[in-house]
């Protein structure tokens, strides 16, 4: 059996971006804060939509929304969001692009609070992945008791399109969750991961 066929059933071999999204990124622990944050608007903004249309406009979602600098994004005037809803290269979704806004607040928030998002984010499962074991897609749930908890908190400090099923994907893309089936290459790839958490 060749390596593309144990893939994830979810990885599209018709899209490179989904292959490479699946092969370097989905399920690996990230401790980087702005990979972090920007992993958390891109669930967001996909919320109603498919994670490839998603994919498909992150480069350029990186071009209008500051290459993700909570900083700069926590700065945006009526203007900048006006600006940014007359560009076609991202969902031009006013509620979408105006959470942006408030969430790079919140997370700056956050930061000061913990030291880093990173520190506050993996406080939720206790400092490291949690492995599920996957035989397909359908063993996969929609949220759990984790992401009902960091949903809820994430609301609570003014962070908006922060749904549990939302937060569940996040946790997936941000390796927070480890859900890559059973057989899958990347599982043991991310499973074996062990880079220290940045402050």
């Amino acid at each position: 059996m060749t390596r593309a066929l144990r893939r994830c059933s979810w990885a599209k071999p018709t899209n490179p971006l989904y292959l490479r999204y699946h092969d370097e990124e989905w399920g690996m622990p990230s401790h980087d804060d702005r990979h972090l944050f920007e992993m958390l608007l891109l669930e967001g903004a996909q919320a109603g939509l498919s994670w490839e249309t998603i994919l498909n406009k992150r480069a350029h979602y990186r071009r209008v929304f500051e290459r993700f600098d909570a900083r700069r994004l926590a700065r945006w005037k009526r203007a900048d969001v006006a600006r940014a809803l007359l560009d076609p290269g991202i969902v031009r979704n006013r509620l979408k692009v105006e959470s942006a806004v408030t969430n790079a607040q919140a997370f700056l928030e956050v930061q000061k609070e913990f030291g880093s998002f990173d520190a506050y984010l993996w406080g939720f499962v206790g400092g490291k992945p949690r492995v599920n074991a996957i035989r397909s897609t359908r063993d996969i749930p929609p949220r759990t008791a984790e992401s009902d908890a960091l949903a809820k908190d994430l609301k609570r400090r003014g962070f908006r399109f922060v749904g549990s099923t939302i937060v569940y994907a996040y946790m997936q893309a941000v390796g927070l969750v480890n859900d890559h089936r059973i057989g899958c290459p990347r599982r043991e790839a991310c499973r074996l991961d062990r880079r220290q958490r940045r402050s």
